[in-house]
């Protein structure tokens, strides 16, 4: 696959196992800057942290690891530049940082507003990563619900201010928004 650079932001969404964190690392190889890669995944029981050991162990060593299950708005001011691709993977899992397992006294709506701020703000070129939860019928409890909304309005809110969108599914992205990917 052959892709332009991209400077800004975009979003890669799809389902589990769809090849959407595959293709975020490609495009990533390929922009041909400083890759550092910021992971929201906390190793909660012994099948995440395997998932996780086995991820690092997929990624070129010299990207840079960024372990940051929450303040995602002060890494993404920190690191972007012009000289970096952030790679950010996965939002839903930082979704479910911020809405289950809170630290100190802030609410999940100032976190978004404050990443989403951040991202608005960022220079170079950042690729963020997603499960898409609202495709299936709705949830029947009450946490379920607001999990799959909240992830919903987060999507819709980076779509709206990202130079391009991509939804995987079985391996093959679909160009939602902006410049689309040729494949050689």
């Amino acid at each position: 696959m052959h892709v332009k650079p991209l400077v800004g932001t975009e979003l890669i969404l799809g389902g589990a196992r769809s090849g959407k964190s595959r293709l975020a690392e490609q495009l990533a190889e390929q922009s041909g800057l400083i890759v550092k890669y910021v992971a929201t995944a906390t190793a909660c029981d012994n099948e995440m942290a395997k998932r996780i050991l086995s991820h690092k162990q997929q990624r070129p060593s010299q990207w840079m690891l960024i372990e940051e299950p929450y303040n995602l708005a002060n890494i993404i001011r920190e690191h972007s530049n012009n000289q970096t691709c952030l790679l950010i993977d996965c939002l839903t899992l930082w979704l479910n940082n911020c809405l289950f397992q809170p630290i100190g006294n802030h609410s999940w709506q100032q976190a978004k507003a404050d990443f989403l701020h951040a991202i608005s703000e960022a220079e170079g070129h950042i690729i963020l990563v997603s499960n898409e939860v609202g495709q299936g019928i709705v949830p029947l409890g009450e946490v379920s619900r607001k999990f799959v909304d909240e992830s919903g309005w987060l999507h819709q809110a980076i779509a709206k201010q990202s130079a391009r969108v991509i939804f995987v599914t079985a391996g093959i992205p679909q160009v939602l928004k902006g410049p689309t990917l040729s494949v050689i």
